[in-house]
């Protein structure tokens, strides 16, 4: 099973192993990470489980559709790594992601 660590704002890092094909935001609400509220359920349709991805795991990553790509638009601190959680379904591949949660229930 992959393993995605989670940091969150507080300086908090927690390791989940994930089961292939949740999304990265369904093991982060699974397993009550907090700043992941994911108001939508992973629809696609909120931005609240924005998180930054390690720069290292940038190229690894499918591509962002224009869907995400315009709900980032309305994250809060959108950056160059920012990413919807819920739009990134884990595999094998993406063993050892880190991704840093984003304040998302402002």
């Amino acid at each position: 099973m992959p393993k995605i660590s989670y940091r969150t704002l507080d300086g908090g890092v927690t390791e989940l192993e994930v089961d292939t094909g949740y999304s990265v935001m369904e093991g982060a609400v699974n397993a009550g990470i907090d700043g992941i509220v994911a108001e939508c359920g992973g629809a696609c349709a909120c931005a609240t489980c924005h998180a930054y991805v390690d720069e290292a795991w940038l190229e690894k990553l499918p591509e962002m559709d224009d869907m995400e790509d315009a709900m980032l638009d309305a994250a809060f601190e959108r950056r160059d790594n920012s990413r919807l959680t819920c739009q990134l379904e884990v595999s094998d591949a993406l063993d050892g992601l880190t991704v840093t949660v984003a304040e998302n229930d402002l």
